[in-house]
């Protein structure tokens, strides 16, 4: 019978021990899920929250994976705030002086038609799907620059490949976080800094339960997927693991769909 160390081991992503990486939004679901992977993986994670009750919560999950807290840094931080991710790097860069890679997680999430959306809803999903996001890359480039290089992945999603009535500013703002994957990616290319997306189906996350908060939802999206259910978190952690170590070095400016054949096939 296999020791839990070695069944521990065979889950971890090789070539991520002792590497420094940050998580934002990793108080729960996709981001909590990645950060857990991480530190099995050996890695030392900093995650952002905007609750630091939800941060502590986060920090006591993840407890027994990271050395009792010891390879775990939390900062409360919001996503949005540039001031926040000021303080966020300063941080890293006192602890650890470098960043290997950075999954930018942290999104916001409003289901609206065109004719429901308010400004307020606009602007919110815009400066935290989208500004948020291309200002906490820029920020982290110089503890990557201090690395030598490194790897980052944007968490896009599926509705970036199809419009989607019932939130049009969400998809679209996903939309463009791909597009920054592309256009920073051949722009950082040279200094050995990677960008990368992925693109989440229906994953069953808090998000998930907001898109789809009853059974009739929920139905609806499993008979759209042609593997017959939703993702887990799970499911996308260990892609972001595989796009943040070496062993994805030569892959720049993609996007890589985690949806269960959703984007890429009707089911029968």
């Amino acid at each position: 019978m296999e020791e839990l160390g070695d069944i521990m081991a065979s889950l971890t992503q090789p070539g991520l021990g002792g590497a420094v990486l940050l998580v934002t939004g990793g108080t729960s679901g996709i981001g909590l899920s990645t950060a857990r992977h991480l530190l099995e993986s050996g890695a030392h994670v900093v995650i952002t929250g905007r609750s630091q009750s939800r941060l502590e919560e986060a920090s006591e999950k993840l407890l027994p994976v990271s050395d009792h807290g010891t390879r775990l840094l939390t900062s409360q931080a919001d996503a949005a705030d540039l001031g926040d991710m000021d303080t966020l790097m300063a941080r890293i860069a006192e602890r650890y002086g470098h960043l290997n890679g950075f999954f930018a997680n942290a999104g916001s999430g409003i289901f609206k038609t065109m004719d429901e959306t308010e400004e307020a809803d606009f602007d919110e999903l815009v400066s935290v799907n989208f500004k948020g996001v291309f200002f906490a890359v820029k920020k982290a480039l110089p503890l990557l620059r201090a690395a030598g290089g490194g790897s980052i992945v944007l968490n896009a999603s599926w509705t970036m490949h199809r419009g989607m009535v019932t939130a049009p500013i969400y998809a679209a703002t996903k939309a463009a976080v791909h597009n920054l994957a592309r256009s920073l990616g051949v722009d950082l290319a040279p200094e050995g800094i990677r960008l990368n997306s992925v693109s989440p189906g229906f994953i069953h996350t808090p998000m998930y339960d907001t898109f789809a908060p009853d059974e009739a939802d929920r139905a609806a999206t499993v008979a759209a997927v042609p593997a017959g259910h939703t993702g887990t978190a799970e499911d996308v952690a260990h892609a972001v693991g595989f796009l943040l170590s070496p062993q994805s070095s030569y892959i720049i400016g993609q996007d890589i769909g985690i949806d269960g054949g959703l984007v890429m096939a009707t089911p029968r």
